[in-house]
């Protein structure tokens, strides 16, 4: 497929990035969702490398470090300078558990950069913090990250977790541009859009916007989620009515999601978990389409119809792949 419509870039907060409207979830390559070979993950991160994707997002929790290794291999083998892409990974959730301390954090990323063989992230995030204490994250973990970014292991430091109420609660409580980045998932897909209310707020702190799972982690799929998923029934079996009713229509409901959740300029990029190079086409196809064409509103229409009763339904973190 050829790249005809280059994939936008979008600024990054006051970061000074520029990410690509897509963004490469690399979770996948951790076998969160099945297994991935090494040749595939490579075969996967290249061709989105080529078709314009530049941010790369992973975390030592995925497949217990195992994604970090394998998106370190695949950058590796893209032999391109260091600068052409932009790599984020999180530190505080872990296999073993959650530890936010400043001196896990502090050896997190050391271990991090090994296994992607690089010598700084662009974004190191505190990873899911509504698991441990915000007091902390404000007085010890955000502070300890800052002597990261001068010591040049780290550019840029953000937060990320389900509710968005973590959000404003850590950034009024740390200096301005302390905190550079926040990642929401869930909260900006065709069934639940609450991200949109916070944009104003996060755009007067100076705060770039990553939204992660337009596809409400496989609510918005024609599979459906996976046995751990932890909506609420009546949001599964309303998400499960505007599949079927897509695929009836011919159309695809896991790109009409991508594109509405692209279609918002105030959010930096959309990431999105791809573990084959099929999966990168259709992402990257989809954002073309919306940059060529523009989105199916009629389907659209009738598919937030379907959805109604269920808008803004959240359910409580857990045992979500974030």
């Amino acid at each position: 497929m050829a790249a005809a419509t280059p994939l936008e870039l979008r600024p990054l907060g006051n970061t000074g990035l520029k990410l690509s409207c897509v963004g490469f979830g690399a979770s996948p390559l951790g076998n969160v969702f099945g297994i991935i070979s090494e040749s595939d993950a490579i075969a996967t991160v290249r061709r989105a490398f080529s078709l314009g994707v530049n941010f790369f997002d992973t975390s030592p929790y995925y497949g217990g470090t195992l994604s970090e290794k394998m998106l370190g291999k695949a950058l590796k083998a893209l032999e391109v300078p260091r600068n052409e892409y932009i790599v984020s990974t999180k530190c505080g959730r872990y296999k073993e558990g959650f530890d936010f301390s400043a001196e896990r954090v502090t050896r997190s990323i050391d271990e991090s950069l090994e296994r992607l063989q690089l010598d700084y992230v662009d974004i190191l995030h505190c990873h899911d913090i509504e698991f441990g204490s915000l007091d902390q994250i404000v007085t010890e973990t955000i502070p300890a990250l800052l002597k990261l970014k001068e010591a040049g292991k780290v550019k840029f430091i953000g937060i990320t977790g389900l509710p968005l109420g973590i959000f404003s609660y850590v950034l009024d409580r740390v200096p301005p541009g302390t905190v550079d980045v926040i990642l929401s998932y869930c909260h900006y897909s065709i069934n639940d859009n609450t991200l949109e209310d916070l944009l104003p707020y996060l755009k007067s702190k100076g705060v770039g916007i990553i939204s992660a799972s337009p596809l409400a982690m496989g609510l918005l799929t024609e599979t459906g989620p996976p046995e751990w998923h932890p909506a609420p029934t009546e949001l599964k079996a309303a998400c499960k009515a505007a599949a079927s009713y897509c695929k009836e229509q011919g159309k695809n409901i896991s790109k009409l999601a991508m594109q509405y959740s692209l279609s918002n300029k105030e959010i930096s990029t959309i990431l999105v978990g791809m573990n084959s190079v099929k999966q990168v086409d259709e992402n990257v196809a989809a954002a073309q389409e919306l940059a060529t064409v523009g989105k199916d509103e009629k389907t659209l229409t009738e598919v937030e119809g379907i959805l109604k009763p269920v808008k803004n339904q959240t359910w409580p973190s857990g045992i979500q792949q974030s």
